[in-house]
């Protein structure tokens, strides 16, 4: 038998709520109901829906009509960007990204600009956050275009400054995505205060189950659907609806939005900072990676000199420790990652870098006993 798995790897994936699983139970058993149906049970099952659809609109700030469940963030950031481009058309229009996006908007991007777009991918500063002068350089008033830029970034967890985006966006009349995934349920995210016109959100970031995500469309934007059908979500989102897991996604909200108030995401970013400050104090030639003061609470992206990734993370394995080097969606690919790249940093400094991110499920001695592990380990590499 190994030791006691220590779980650091929330920003890939969290464990699924208990709450949130007893919440979802009636909805393979006895509410197993369509909720099209127009009788009674059916009925009940609709109304299911709605609720969660009003938990999730409280948790950002917008309104229950505004929201349309999806099978998972990356469907919700193809959703948007396919639907912009098809407003704004091929001719004479741009689109604006930044270099540090996830790959669920950097490939479909890459994809409208295969296609004839005019695609221009500003950079960040070494902190991780945008460029502003090179952002507001690259919005055209002269054409119609979208920005779409990450709110926090899943590897760093940076928070972008979306208030000043969306400001030089709006000058110019375009439209302002932002896939909020690793934002949403760590920080306040709230769409009656910056305004964004799309914002795609992911449940299994905050302790939904995965395969449910949901889309904001503020009231009044463009959108046509991608997939069309019997109409369900007002005709946004076509296909009977999941319905025991956008139970699970509106039960995660309500839970984020406690948390939020009881000051339970405060106590998680003060694990975040006992655990840098345990491997500072113990270790030298360690870096943290990206603005210390614009980040979600939950993560800590470290750089461990002398040490390569691929070394340390199958050593941490094997005493019980569980992170990543970055994406999940990136792992194995055997490349430095290419939010360190923008940042600046060198191949050598990129390969050295451990993503560690904490949920409201990490506890103290978790975070202690991790230290000491990850501590043994990297003297281990070194040496």
């Amino acid at each position: 038998m190994g030791p006691v798995k220590i779980y650091l790897d929330s920003n890939a994936t969290t464990q699924v709520h208990p709450r949130i699983i007893e919440a979802m139970m009636p909805y393979f058993s006895d509410r197993w109901h369509n909720p099209s149906s127009g009788y009674g049970a059916g009925r009940e099952v609709r109304q299911a829906i709605e609720i969660a659809r009003e938990q999730v609109a409280s948790l950002i700030g917008a309104k229950p009509g505004e929201i349309v469940f999806t099978g998972c963030g990356t469907e919700s950031n193809s959703t948007v960007i396919k639907s912009l481009a098809r407003e704004i058309g091929r001719k004479h229009s741009k689109v604006v990204c930044s270099s540090i996006e996830h790959s669920a908007v950097l490939r479909p991007v890459e994809a409208m600009a295969a296609v004839g777009f005019e695609v221009e991918t500003v950079g960040v500063h070494e902190d991780g956050r945008v460029d502003l002068a090179q952002f507001g350089a690259a919005i055209d008033p002269g054409c119609p275009g979208f920005a779409s830029v990450m709110w926090a970034n899943n590897e760093t967890g940076v928070i972008q400054p979306m208030g000043e985006l969306c400001r030089l966006a709006k000058e110019a009349g375009w439209f302002v995505h932002t896939d909020a995934i690793q934002a949403v349920g760590k920080i306040p995210v709230r769409v009656d205060e910056v305004p964004v016109d799309f914002l795609s959100l992911s449940g299994h970031k905050f302790h939904a189950p995965k395969g449910v995500g949901a889309l904001f469309i503020r009231k009044g934007s463009p959108f046509e659907p991608m997939i069309r059908g019997g109409g369900q979500e007002s005709g946004r989102r076509s296909g009977t609806e999941n319905v025991p897991y956008i139970v699970g996604l509106g039960v995660a909200a309500a839970i984020m939005q406690e948390e939020m108030a009881g000051g339970g995401l405060k106590r998680v970013a003060s694990l975040r900072d006992r655990l840098e400050t345990g491997l500072s104090e113990r270790l030298d030639r360690v870096q943290c990676n990206g603005s210390r003061e614009h980040r979600t609470g939950n993560v800590t992206h470290l750089s461990f000199g002398g040490c390569a990734a691929t070394e340390l993370l199958p050593a941490l394995d094997a005493v019980g420790v569980e992170c990543s080097a970055g994406s999940a969606c990136m792992t194995g690919k055997g490349k430095p990652s290419h939010v360190q790249k923008a940042m600046g940093f060198s191949d050598e400094h990129a390969f050295s870098s451990l993503r560690l991110s904490l949920s409201i499920f990490t506890t103290e001695a978790e975070i202690d006993e991790a230290v000491e592990r990850i501590v043994e380990v990297v003297k281990r590499v070194r040496a």
